[in-house]
């Protein structure tokens, strides 16, 4: 679905450009880890860090928590070379806006399940299904207008509530799926693109259209996108969902839930007695 190389090209070319402040999503999820991270209270010995960006010192944030004393490795992976993770090679795995843009989020995940030694942990923020609707329906309308037919301009993304079957199909024990949602507010829909632009999030599909996109294409999309996402002001809005995943690799020492029919107390009773019966 997506071509890995382009995906890499791009980061490392938002990387270059360096664009102030358009870093602002991966800031925010690097806030967030912050938080997240403050509430485990174990620390990692060796962490890999999948999606690291040049904008973000994920490092600092993780030995600030005490992680990665031995070793903090960051490493590009597609998912589509397991071996490129090992087995059983480490405490942690960080993956940071980096699943959004994975062809096959399972081989990704189960190669992540496998790289992470007993009772070890997975922790990953990526753009999730509810981000700029707005900008894919607005490209698709003028595209289909002008041309009779549209080619994919925006990437798909994974469902909310795709992404907790994910980790149990891919064998994490205790799995945890949250989301965050931000709205940001642009002049125009032009503003947004550069954006993307800056943050290394232009298409990069594998069957991505090689036809540039016009300025009367653009500036019809600007329209509709103004008529659908536009405040009184005159400024348009762009949604941002942000999904976390985190799941741990099985091991012994870890709570299981009980088995069905093993409850020596029926719920009627409990119930009872809260009541005062």
């Amino acid at each position: 679905m997506f071509d890995s190389h382009q995906v890499r090209a791009r980061r490392k070319r938002a990387d270059a450009m360096a664009v102030e402040g358009a870093d602002f999503l991966a800031r925010l999820v690097l806030d967030d880890l912050d938080e997240r991270l403050a509430t485990v209270i174990r620390t990692f010995d060796e962490v890999k860090l999948l999606g690291d960006r040049a904008s973000v010192d994920l490092a600092a944030v993780l030995k600030q928590h005490g992680h990665g004393s031995k070793s903090i490795e960051a490493i590009e992976f597609t998912g589509d070379d397991p071996a490129r993770l090992g087995e059983q090679t480490t405490d942690l795995i960080v993956s940071f806006l980096d699943l959004q843009d994975v062809s096959d989020p399972a081989a990704y995940l189960a190669s992540c399940r496998r790289a992470l030694r007993p009772d070890g942990l997975f922790l990953g923020a990526f753009v999730g299904g509810e981000s700029l609707g707005g900008l894919r329906e607005a490209l698709l309308i003028a595209e289909t207008e002008q041309k009779g037919g549209a080619s994919p301009r925006v990437h798909p993304a994974i469902a909310l509530r795709d992404a907790g079957a994910l980790l149990q199909h891919t064998g994490f024990a205790l799995p945890v799926i949250d989301r965050e949602t931000t709205t940001v507010r642009y002049d125009s829909l032009f503003n947004l693109m550069l954006d993307l632009r800056a943050m290394g999030a232009t298409n990069a599909l594998a069957k991505r259209s090689r036809q540039g996109v016009t300025r009367t294409l653009l500036g019809r999309a600007a329209e509709i996108y103004q008529q659908r996402n536009g405040d009184e002001d005159g400024r348009v809005r762009a949604v941002f969902e942000i999904i976390w995943l985190s799941g741990w690799a099985p091991d012994s020492s870890q709570q299981k839930p009980l088995k069905p029919g093993s409850a020596k107390v029926s719920l009627a009773s409990a119930l009872g007695e809260l009541d005062g019966e």
